[in-house]
Formats: C-alpha cells, structure tokens, sequence
C-alpha cells in the first residue's frame, strides 16, 4: 500500500486500455452554469431526465459530496473506414461511428472498474468514488477540459489537438486529493466548417446545439415521427451523425483505433438502406445485441430506415446524394 499519485493513475489507466488520461479537480467551473441556460431554450427537448438532474449536473459534489478531483479518461474509437461525407454511395446507410462496434458503456465500464479496483488496491488511504461512462449526472466535457484532455469545439465535441475529437469520454469523481492537470484551451480559432456543414443547422452558435435539429437526437432520443423539414435532411443517416466531426480540421488526418472492441460489425459495415429495410426484427434485434444502437430500439430504429428509403428513392440513389437542407 502507497500515496497514491496522478501519474501512477495515469500509467495504470493507459495499461487499461485507455488512450488519455487526466485530472480535474471538482470545483464550481463557470462553465457548469450554461447547462441551466441551454436547458431554459428547450434545446433538450424530449430529453427530460437533463432537467430531472441538473442540480446534481451543476456540480459533481452534488453527486459524490466527499469529491476533491475528477479522474477523466478518453478513449480512441476512430476506425479506419471513409468519413460519411466521402462516401460516394448515396444508398449508403450512414451510422454515427461510435456505435459500429460493442457497446462503449459496457467495455470502458469494465475498464473504470478495473482501475478504481486498482486505485483501491493501491493507495494506502480509503477513499470514496463513482464512476461514470456517459450515464451519470455528470457534465463530463468541461471537467475533460479542465483535466486538460481537451477543449469543447464549436460543435461541442471535445477537441484533443493529437487525436481529434473521436473520443469516448468517462470519469471517475473520487475523494483523493490527486494532482491536478493544466486545463485545455480553445484552438478553433475563426472556424466555422461544424456549424455550415450540419444539415439541420442545429449548431446555432459555436459551442451551442438545439438537440431538437440535431441528427443524433431525431434518429436516437426522439421518440415520436421526425417532422418535416427533418426528414429529407437526414438523408441516408438511419442511426445518429457525424458530420460536424468529420469536417473538423482537427479530424483531418485521423488517429485510428485497432481495439477489436470498436470496428465495425460485418451487420453494418457498408450496408445499403435497402438491406436494412428488408431484415426482420428478429434480424435487426441480433445486430443491436451488445451494440450502443439499441438505444432506439427496434421501433426507432425501423422508423430511421423508412425516412432513410424515402430519401434515397426519392434522390434516385445509387450514386452521390447530399441531403437537403432544413430550414
């Protein structure tokens, strides 16, 4: 048993399976208190357990009152397949990359599991902590940016000047008195390609998304029928979006990941609309088992392929299509 330090959290972590690793300490940032101010807009729409738990989101001792620091970890899931933007096929379903392959709650859980198992094995001081993959009442990007793994993007993605922004972010709110890391700065500069080049125009400012236009959020959270003028603009997307990341200059020259845990399943690598429509529930139940995609259920997800058919059949796909723009 041992102090237990920053950097042997860090190293450990890395061992794990994880890309970065920092330290934030929780405290009131001020950017904590726009998240009122974004959920007062009603860009959250359907999403209401954002305002069930925005006192405990506004500041994570609200959540774990013992916390000192914030243990953030990131992890590579690009793969090395063509951006949505390059794909020459418009009969193409498009599919946010983060859910090609296993679900990323339960691999990267398994791996804050086995680091805090780790943390407690190893420090000679008892301590409190709770970990979280994207599920708690956690505003996990600013504390990312103040665990210096990188700044929030006008897109509102966080931004690692080394590996982009095709990262899964998890966090582990601990009562140790760690040392903390130098927090990340804004390197976006005049860049405006993430808010031009997003169909829906759901970025309304840098740094600020109405959900309620967003792609992610019509195939994924919503639950009722997409409205126009939605549908024609999500073209082939039958399952979230990246557009706003691919044309990020900082993806440009992507790093890729070769965990087996992110590539693509054979079920959706490539696969055309038109197949999507034709598989049964059963089919379609198989391919979402163990997958993040099951979030939408068999129900969205048949509700996504039908929006998707019509935008292809309508553009005369196979071949090059864009998406019309809302308005």
């Amino acid at each position: 048993m041992e102090q237990l330090t920053a950097a042997a959290v860090k190293q450990r972590a890395l061992g794990l399976g994880f890309d970065l690793c920092g330290i934030a300490p929780a405290e009131n940032h001020p950017e904590l208190e726009f998240f009122r101010e974004w959920l007062a807009h009603g860009y959250a729409g359907e999403m209401g357990y954002l305002a069930r738990s925005a006192d405990q989101r506004a500041d994570v001792r609200r959540v774990l009152p013992s916390a000192r620091t914030v243990i953030v970890t990131a992890t590579v899931y690009n793969t090395d397949r063509p951006y949505s933007i390059e794909c020459a096929d418009g009969a193409q379903a498009q599919i946010a990359r983060y859910a090609w392959g296993d679900d990323y709650h339960d691999v990267i859980g398994r791996r804050l599991d086995a680091l805090i198992g780790w943390m407690r094995e190893t420090s000679s001081e008892p301590f409190d902590a709770r970990a979280y993959v994207d599920t708690g009442p956690v505003q996990e990007r600013v504390y990312a940016q103040y665990a210096g793994i990188g700044w929030i993007g006008k897109n509102t993605c966080v931004i690692n000047p080394e590996r982009g922004s095709w990262i899964f972010l998890s966090e582990i709110i601990c009562s140790l008195a760690l040392g903390i890391d130098s927090p990340a700065f804004d390197r976006c500069g005049t860049c405006t390609l993430c808010i031009e080049a997003c169909p829906t125009q759901a970025l309304v400012a840098p740094g600020v998304l109405d959900s309620t236009r967003c792609i992610s959020y019509l195939t994924i959270e919503l639950k009722g029928d997409i409205q126009a003028p939605f549908g024609p603009a999500i073209g082939s997307h039958v399952y979230g979006c990246d557009i706003c990341q691919e044309v990020c200059p900082w993806n440009a020259a992507p790093v890729t990941s070769d965990d087996p845990a992110w590539q693509p399943r054979p079920d959706w690598d490539g696969v055309a609309v038109r197949a999507l429509s034709e598989r049964t529930d059963d089919e379609l139940r198989t391919s979402l088992r163990g997958s993040a995609m099951h979030r939408a259920k068999i129900a969205g997800l048949r509700r996504n392929i039908a929006v998707a058919l019509a935008n292809v059949d309508s553009a005369g796909a196979p071949g090059a299509t864009r998406p019309a723009r809302a308005v």
